[in-house]
């Protein structure tokens, strides 16, 4: 791996990693059309480490007290009634699904999954959903209406990210508007039900980012996954606070005309040959 590709992934995680859009696909196509090769599951894995330590940091208060809740709630019933203590557990259950279909399907994550037909094609279809969600849902419940079924719902449209092109966000969030949830509500859960997945996918993925997954993969360093992982920490917080403002106020439509586009652009860069599904 170069420099200049190192540091243009990290570029990309960090914009793309809190956008329905899907990161993975984004460095996935990044990676096919200006350096002809992928960077591989293991380093996007990692890199995400960095835009997870920025949810951590973000959300640090609120992270803190529903851990501190959720324990005391072990042995105080007392407080089993409150928000942040059902919220620990709701992100708990709700990690499990990709957990468990992460580890079955390992092998094929990071190579038929990575196929660029495989992620065109999810962009486009699961913009649609995006859509539909938006259109149909009614979105009149808030986190305070929270209940374990919505994070059992919204844990298995996360684990659909395991494909690049899905977009762990764009699940959650479309599973959000379908269970009628506001588009605030919907990705304040989304950002911290990415951290148990996210957070143990990156440290486990760490002894494969430097070994080679497949043929023209490119391997990266030590300072480089660590510089990558650092520009996708700093855009990432940016990002963070930019996606909450937006979706308080704005549909998502625009997410789902971007996929769409970037979809049909990576078919039609197939098709001519230009560049390569593996």
């Amino acid at each position: 791996m170069t420099w200049i590709e190192a540091i243009v992934l990290g570029i990309v995680q960090g914009l793309t990693e809190f956008l329905p859009v899907s990161s993975s696909g984004h460095l996935r196509i990044t990676s096919a059309i200006f350096f002809e090769r992928d960077a591989g599951a293991s380093f996007t894995a990692v890199t995400q480490l960095g835009t997870e330590a920025a949810v951590l940091i973000y959300f640090a208060k609120d992270i803190w007290r529903i851990t501190r809740t959720w324990l005391v709630g072990l042995r105080d019933r007392s407080v089993r009634s409150s928000l942040d203590y059902r919220m620990g557990w709701y992100v708990i259950v709700g990690s499990i699904p990709i957990g468990l279909f992460g580890f079955l399907f390992k092998d094929q994550i990071k190579t038929a999954g990575r196929n660029l037909w495989v992620v065109a094609t999810t962009l486009i279809v699961f913009a649609f959903v995006l859509a539909f969600a938006e259109y149909w849902g009614r979105q009149t419940r808030t986190l305070e209406n929270f209940r374990m079924k919505d994070g059992i719902v919204m844990g298995f449209a996360q684990a659909m990210a395991l494909v690049p092109g899905v977009s762990r966000s764009g699940g959650t969030l479309t599973a959000g508007l379908l269970l009628n949830l506001t588009r605030e509500a919907a990705a304040r859960y989304s950002f911290l039900l990415a951290i148990p997945a996210v957070v143990m996918s990156g440290v486990f993925s760490l002894g494969d980012v430097f070994e080679p997954s497949a043929p023209g993969t490119s391997v990266p360093t030590v300072a480089q996954t660590i510089v990558a992982t650092a520009i996708a920490f700093g855009i990432g917080y940016a990002a963070i606070a930019w996606l909450l403002r937006y979706v308080a106020h704005h549909t998502l439509y625009v997410f789902v005309l971007y996929r769409v586009a970037l979809g049909t652009l990576v078919l039609a860069l197939l098709l001519t040959g230009t560049i390569t599904a593996t």
